[in-house]
């Protein structure tokens, strides 16, 4: 993934982080306002993003019943690791608006399937000058209603950094 900021006179026009960053992601991230994403929490060095559960993002379960949800796919799990650990990045960096990020390696370990709403939440573990490291822990609730996490994640992204 490769994302450039929001311009910085935007963040006048709206009352807080993440609201400027939906708006953003709404506008001009076609893939991820298909998916539903949505920008929940931004601190220091934190972020949360989360997808809703909609069967359009399920892998097929020929033999399921009909009580029985699909699974989500675990690319939309992936998706959202790569998108919330570069985003995750600006929260740590003094000009947030002034870089680019590109995602220079990402590592997922699906741990159960999700078969609900995901919510991805990405921690910094370093930004340096050209690089940033970010951890994040996938969770979704069970159809008994139980949040586990389904899958944690690791990205590695480029930054490019404006003079």
């Amino acid at each position: 993934m490769t994302e450039d900021a929001p311009p910085a006179d935007l963040l006048d026009e709206f009352d807080d982080l993440e609201s400027l960053l939906q708006h953003f992601l709404d506008e001009n991230q076609e893939f991820l306002s298909w998916l539903g994403t949505s920008v929940d929490r931004v601190g220091d060095e934190t972020m949360t993003l989360s997808i809703p559960y909609d069967e359009k993002l399920t892998n097929t379960r020929p033999n399921a019943g009909p009580d029985e949800r699909a699974d989500l796919h675990g690319g939309v799990a992936a998706t959202l690791i790569d998108t919330v650990g570069g985003l995750a990045l600006r929260t740590a960096m003094d000009d947030p608006f002034n870089a680019r990020i590109a995602t220079i390696n990402l590592n997922v370990n699906y741990l159960r399937p999700a078969t609900g709403d995901l919510t991805a939440t990405a921690d910094v573990v370093r930004v340096g000058g050209s690089v940033g490291v970010s951890e994040i822990v996938v969770e979704s609730t069970t159809p008994d209603g139980e949040t586990r996490e389904v899958a944690i994640g690791q990205g590695a992204y480029r930054v490019f950094r404006s003079d």
